[in-house]
């Protein structure tokens, strides 16, 4: 099976765009690797504690769906350079960096799983 390095995976993350938002935090994805789906996300997880799984969730198509959702026949797809919004529910961040980390499962190339670590701009 082919691996994919995780200092690939982490050029996925848009440096900068974790912030805040009215329900907690969120950041951007921006494929620039090639077009890819995944049938099974992990949950996030924050300096190394796992978010549970029913507060992580993403912006596909307008529409919001929990990371849950994602199965073989309802992807979590990342089209090639297109952005999509990750969501995190009931968690803040304070101005300290934070070490974010994401995995998920692609057909073809078993799990694939990266981190970030950025900060957000209270300025």
């Amino acid at each position: 099976m082919v691996s994919v390095p995780s200092f690939l995976l982490r050029k996925l993350y848009l440096k900068g765009s974790l912030k805040n938002n009215d329900t907690g935090f969120e950041f951007q994805l921006r494929n620039s690797l090639g077009s890819g789906y995944a049938h099974k996300m992990s949950p996030l997880e924050l300096d190394d504690e796992v978010i549970p799984i029913q507060f992580c969730f993403f912006w596909q198509n307008n529409e919001l769906k929990c990371f849950s959702e994602v199965s073989q026949s309802n992807t979590f797809t990342l089209a090639m350079n297109r952005d999509i919004t990750i969501q995190v529910d009931n968690k803040n961040l304070d101005s300290k960096p934070h070490k974010v980390t994401m995995s998920f499962d692609v057909p073809g190339l078993g799990t694939l799983k990266f981190d970030f670590t950025d900060q957000i701009d209270e300025g």
